[in-house]
């Protein structure tokens, strides 16, 4: 279960770099804009990444002690 998480994070923040690297693509305009303009698309980025990196470890966790209880 652990490695197939594991490729599932590595996975995601693998397309996110990509999405991410593609805005010269893509017409700049309105919101993109204005999150590129002042560099602040990186601190939401790694909110982001930061909030769901805690709530897959407080998930894993949380499986564990579960796993744990039954057991017993």
């Amino acid at each position: 279960m652990i490695r197939r998480l594991s490729a599932s994070i590595l996975c995601t923040m693998l397309s996110i770099g990509a999405i991410a690297q593609d805005s010269g693509a893509v017409a700049a305009s309105g919101p993109q804009d204005f999150m590129h303009s002042g560099g602040k698309i990186g601190v939401v980025m790694t909110v982001c990444l930061t909030i769901l990196i805690g709530l897959i470890l407080f998930l894993v966790r949380l499986d564990r002690k579960i796993s744990r209880l039954e057991k017993k």
